[in-house]
């Protein structure tokens, strides 16, 4: 590893995340950030591609005979939420803290990314090729992000997703499937306690998914769990018996199930209607003896499974999700990463691919 050119490398990517913090990019709206990362990479003498808010590269010596690494992380960011003091657009650094919304999730992961493609970029006789995609609407789980630009990418054979996880290795990731559910009863007047009641019709239901667990217990993600977390009807008036109830349930979902078996297991124990948003977030894994968790591993890196989703859910093909930062600082008031967590992520980045590519 060069030291100086990791050293120029490590001062540019934390210059970049200053410059993304202070432009602000919230999911379906990164157009202002998607154009400073491309000025960032044409600065560098990198040819770029854009879609929609999706910016991704190639290394310069692309060998259409080897297979491909993908490097991903995204620019969107959540709103800031009502706590914060600090300007969430101004970058500040004090303490060894640098302070922004999209610092820790995931501006440091993604410029970490990009100057460890910046030190492979050039180079020839790679064993296999680079492709760093910086791509938009994650935060949203938005059908414009990843999923849009995976076609243009080519065949990938691997990839490392950028996500604060304190540089160790999250290994597996619980799917998402969000149901609709809908009870059903008979409108009526209070008063004269008429008509059969939803909400009761609902709340059985909310019961079972409150109390029923899943017998496959998952070694690095645990059980599978449901959450109820909204519950509304169409009442505007207190005296009417509600003939609709309408909740929605969370449902995390670990390796051991496929979404339709958990939507079949649950169909037979309720009484409502149930309506999956969609079945693209599953669950994902990537083996233990894969030489990228390998290489990490000699690197002295540990693994876990993660209980949170990202863009790794929507690739067909075996990834890794590291970054630098603690996913426990993602979408907080006043978030921020270190500016050390970020030079560590580039000099990780950079020995985990040379592992791979010299």
């Amino acid at each position: 590893m060069n030291n100086e050119s990791v050293n120029t490398l490590q001062e540019e990517a934390i210059g970049l995340l200053k410059a993304l913090i202070a432009t602000p990019s919230f999911s379906k709206e990164e157009d202002k950030t998607a154009r400073v990362i491309a000025d960032f990479l044409v600065g560098h003498n990198v040819t770029i591609q854009t879609k929609k808010n999706n910016v991704w590269a190639f290394n310069r010596y692309f060998d259409d005979t080897k297979p491909v690494i993908l490097l991903n992380s995204h620019h969107d960011t959540v709103k800031p939420n009502m706590g914060y003091r600090l300007d969430p657009f101004s970058p500040v650094e004090t303490e060894g803290k640098l302070f922004g919304l999209g610092s820790n999730d995931a501006g440091g992961s993604l410029v970490s990314l990009m100057a460890a493609f910046l030190y492979f970029h050039a180079k020839e006789n790679l064993k296999y090729n680079l492709v760093l995609a910086a791509s938009a609407e994650e935060e949203i789980s938005g059908q414009n992000g990843i999923e849009l630009i995976l076609a243009d990418l080519g065949p990938i054979e691997f990839g490392i997703v950028g996500e604060p996880t304190k540089m160790q290795m999250a290994v597996a990731e619980r799917g998402l499937m969000v149901l609709d559910c809908i009870s059903h009863g008979k409108a009526g007047h209070a008063a004269r306690n008429e008509g059969e009641n939803a909400i009761y019709k609902a709340i059985k239901d909310i019961e079972w998914f409150r109390m029923y667990s899943f017998p496959k217990y998952s070694e690095l993600l645990g059980p599978s769990r449901m959450n109820v977390t909204v519950i509304e009807t169409e009442n505007k008036a207190h005296n009417v018996v509600p003939p609709v109830c309408k909740f929605v349930v969370d449902v995390r979902i670990n390796e051991l199930y496929t979404f339709e078996e958990v939507l079949e297991i649950i169909k037979s124990h309720v009484e409502c209607e149930v309506r999956p948003r969609s079945f693209r977030l599953r669950s994902s894994s990537i083996a233990l003896d894969h030489p990228l968790v390998k290489a990490g591993l000699s690197l002295g890196k540990s693994y876990y499974g993660s209980p949170t989703t990202s863009d790794k859910a929507l690739m067909p093909f075996p990834a890794l999700k590291i970054g630098p930062g603690d996913s426990a600082r993602s979408h907080t008031a006043d978030e921020y990463i270190f500016v050390a967590e970020i030079k560590e992520g580039i000099e990780l980045y950079i020995a985990l691919l040379e592992n791979l590519l010299i």
